[in-house]
């Protein structure tokens, strides 16, 4: 939402526009001939053109995912985006393995928490990234086996230390800049570098030579457009989700809820980088 309403997201709607992509709530109506859901059904989805900042929205009928009895609205709303994200990243695009070390910058952020704790679940090794070490002790509480404080050391000479000077075999990435530029530097022969993000404002160019020498793959992840060309795919990911947090593997952390009259304010402080967990937005009128 950050990149949208400054212009640099890789799709802009034309102005006005309500943002948000992600919506948890409950089915008040249904159009003619929709007979797959019911009023009062508890759903999570995606809207597609943005919108979701609003107490009442128009989907179609295909796109919703149940939301299990077992989680509140507030999980509900924390979870799609970034741990799906998360999962379609690690699970599909980086085929990330047990005993394989996995790098998650932004560790601390909604999508890099839910990085943490999915790579935990798949039994890899993860290290870290953050800028504080408050941030770092909030990460390794998710699960992280180790951390790097990137304001304070070499962030490639850390990686290279705790891999045994192996490099990285699989980096989550929703930074960008100067924190992708280092990890290109840093990765394991056979490596994955999963382009997820630019949370820090800069997309960062490769010398693409660095990825012939060193042996390693640049992959692409865009859950959205996943979600429509592979829905049984997102489907069945969404299962194993729903099973994780069921039994505690995985839990989505709400750093704060506001109310949608300070929806910009919500931007402004995740924008900021200083979230640790999920920022949520409550339409004016409450579902229970």
């Amino acid at each position: 939402d950050g990149l949208l309403v400054e212009g640099k997201y890789q799709f802009q709607p034309e102005c006005p526009f309500a943002p948000g992509s992600e919506i948890c709530g409950q089915v008040i109506g249904l159009g003619n001939n929709v007979s797959k859901w019911a009023i009062g059904d508890r759903l999570i989805s995606l809207t597609y053109n943005f919108g979701a900042y609003a107490e009442k929205i128009v989907l179609p009928a295909a796109e919703p995912t149940p939301l299990p009895d077992f989680m509140s609205y507030d999980e509900g709303a924390a979870l799609l985006g970034a741990t799906g994200t998360a999962h379609h990243a690690l699970r599909q695009r980086g085929q990330l393995k047990a005993g394989e070390t996995l790098v998650v910058l932004g560790a601390a952020g909604g999508t890099g928490t839910a990085a943490v704790q999915i790579g935990k679940a798949i039994g890899a090794k993860v290290i870290a990234v953050c800028s504080s070490d408050e941030k770092i002790a909030f990460a390794k509480e998710q699960g992280a086996d180790i951390g790097i404080n990137y304001s304070k050391e070499d962030l490639k000479a850390a990686i290279k230390e705790h891999t045994d000077g192996r490099g990285a075999d699989v980096v989550y990435d929703v930074v960008g800049g100067d924190a992708f530029d280092t990890c290109s530097r840093a990765m394991a022969w056979n490596g994955r570098l999963l382009v997820v993000g630019f949370a820090s404002g800069r997309i960062p160019e490769l010398p693409v030579n660095l990825t012939l020498v060193k042996g390693y793959s640049l992959v692409g992840v865009f859950w959205g457009q996943f979600t429509q060309n592979e829905p049984e795919v997102h489907a069945a990911n969404m299962r194993e989700l729903f099973a994780w947090v069921q039994d505690g593997t995985v839990t989505p952390i709400i750093d704060t809820i506001y109310p949608l009259s300070k929806g910009i304010d919500a931007i402004k402080y995740v924008t900021g980088r200083n979230v640790m967990g999920k920022v949520i937005i409550k339409p004016n009128e409450e579902i229970s």
